[in-house]
């Protein structure tokens, strides 16, 4: 192709992409304050916590490694302790995503297909549909996956040690911020395994130095993380959270419960429906007998591993399908970028190189107008509220500026629910470091146990404020859940604590309801989703 025309074809698609770069940017600095959701307030609790030199799992427990904590106590101290200084820190990761998306994508076929698969990257991982707008873990492990494939690509065409080994601790990264990185690491793998088998210059003992390299590199992090959390006494509460308890969640829910989940999941998907379909219109071109044979190794990998990266537990969590995106972008650029290739001779002259830029640009169209109450209409908050329901989102700034104004710092709270949003934003430790009510709720043989050592731990804090929070998925009662913990509560609050404040959530979508001192303790609620605030009583 002549240098005139390389140009005029790829001029549209830089259009499009700075377009579309504008509006992800200006959607996601719009965004800054949404609230928190409950695991963007785990990771920033922990986050707080490793601030102050508190170690995890010593006071919070969760099934994740420390990964999220530490990078969002990194956000944290950049961008400040609020929800928009998390929120700052998730828009950097997305700009080094994009980036990173547009070197794979440029490195496997060409700079068309790069610019295009950088501007789907940029809106699919904003949608809705995949709850882009919250910093969920999701984006990291995408961030340290894609750095790690860059790299890795890089050492083989370049063998040099040192990027070997770093490619190998991107994914030891990626992994130590959500295990099903562990798919993608694999992946990398196998990666550097086939290039060595069918690469006659390379000799089984290069190979087997290159995979060890790899692999030192990979576990690093984890090997500093049990090595950290030895020293400061946390290891046996960590080994339990992160491999007892979790293998018990990770083992899956029921098939129909499962399907379920994912058809929930990919009917939202709708909403971008247009780009999904050129990503599937691309895998199917790829796998032709016209296919591209030396990218469809990589590609075909890449989809499987960030599927399987998914499928963890059959859960199916909307932000679960972030990991998807690297490869559904890349099939994007794939697919459009291939069009004259299955276009009859006839046709071609008159529809490329504008042809693809068109369809590409009525795809983004229909993606914007599509999610256009959630980008430009509706404020954060209201945000918030259409994503997540009645969950407390909103709600927990509010009930944590009071308790942060009539606590001090010493002050111990517990929140007898699933939102360590409320710790995080009062500012305030948590009576115990069970800081979800789920697990507690699970049918599994260490329930009981679990129930029992978050009582003994508030009781022997007495905390001076106690939240209780009335909201159905903050708990996911099951029909086989022991409920002793729920019996105490009630118990112990009704003789030791003594109410001031209620926080009432509108069933029909109108705006909450706070009542606070006096007006609180003779108010009855009439929603069937409320928070109430409790105060320990003097001398007790």
């Amino acid at each position: 192709m002549r240098d005139g025309a390389k140009s005029a074809s790829t001029y549209p698609y830089v259009i499009l992409l700075l377009v579309v770069l504008a509006v992800v940017a200006y959607v996601r600095i719009r965004l800054l304050p949404v609230p928190l959701e409950r695991d963007e307030g785990e990771y920033a609790y922990m986050g707080q916590l490793l601030l102050k030199g508190i170690p995890p799992y010593a006071s919070v427990y969760t099934m994740k490694l420390p990964g999220a904590g530490l990078m969002y106590a990194l956000f944290m101290t950049i961008f400040g302790q609020t929800a928009s200084g998390i929120h700052a820190g998730l828009l950097l990761v997305n700009v080094l995503n994009i980036f990173l998306v547009y070197l794979l994508t440029r490195r496997l076929l060409d700079n068309n297909a790069a610019l295009i698969a950088c501007a789907s990257y940029a809106l699919l991982s904003l949608s809705q549909s995949v709850l882009g707008a919250f910093a969920h873990a999701t984006h990291l492990v995408v961030f340290f996956s894609l750095a790690g494939l860059v790299l890795l690509l890089r050492s083989l065409e370049c063998p040099r040690s040192p990027i070997l080994f770093v490619s190998g601790l991107c994914f030891g990264l990626a992994f130590a911020t959500k295990q099903h990185a562990a798919f993608l690491a694999i992946f990398g793998l196998v990666l550097l395994i086939r290039h060595g088998r069918l690469n006659p210059s390379v000799s089984p003992t290069a190979l087997t130095r290159s995979c060890l390299l790899f692999l030192a590199g990979l576990v690093l992090p984890f090997v500093l993380i049990v090595f950290w959390l030895s020293q400061v006494g946390a290891l046996e509460k960590f080994w339990f959270w992160t491999v007892t308890y979790a293998s018990t969640y990770a083992a899956g829910v029921p098939l129909d419960t499962a399907i379920y989940n994912l058809m929930t999941a990919l009917v939202k998907f709708m909403v971008q429906l247009p780009l999904w379909l050129m990503a599937i219109a691309g895998f199917v071109f790829l796998v032709s007998k016209r296919g591209n044979r030396n990218l469809r190794p990589f590609v075909i990998g890449l989809v499987i591993s960030s599927i399987l990266a998914v499928c963890p537990g059959l859960h199916f969590r909307e932000h679960y399908f972030v990991m998807t995106l690297p490869a559904v972008s890349i099939l994007i650029g794939y697919a459009l970028t291939s069009v004259p290739h299955v276009m009859p001779p006839d046709l071609q002259g008159r529809l490329v190189p504008y042809g693809p830029a068109i369809l590409f640009f009525l795809a983004i169209a229909y993606g914007l107008f599509s999610e256009r109450s959630h980008f430009f209409i509706l404020s954060p908050e209201e945000v918030s509220r259409a994503t997540y329901g009645v969950n407390p989102f909103p709600e927990a700034p509010v009930i944590a500026h009071y308790l942060r104004e009539h606590t001090s710092p010493e002050d111990r709270i517990a929140v007898l629910g699933s939102e360590p949003e409320i710790c995080f934003y009062a500012g305030r430790m948590s009576a115990t470091g069970h800081i979800y009510m789920y697990g507690l709720m699970e049918n599994h043989r260490n329930a009981e146990a679990m129930q029992q050592a978050m009582v003994r731990e508030i009781e022997a804090v007495r905390p001076r404020y106690i939240v209780a929070v009335n909201v159905d998925y903050s708990w996911l009662v099951r029909p086989d859940s022991q409920r002793a913990v729920i019996e105490w509560g009630g118990q112990y609050i009704r003789e030791f604590y003594e109410r001031t404040g209620i926080t009432e959530i509108s069933d029909t979508g109108g705006a909450s309801r706070y009542y606070w001192g006096a007006q609180a303790t003779g108010y009855t609620p009439v929603s069937e989703s409320f928070i109430t605030v409790y105060r320990r009583r003097f001398g007790m």
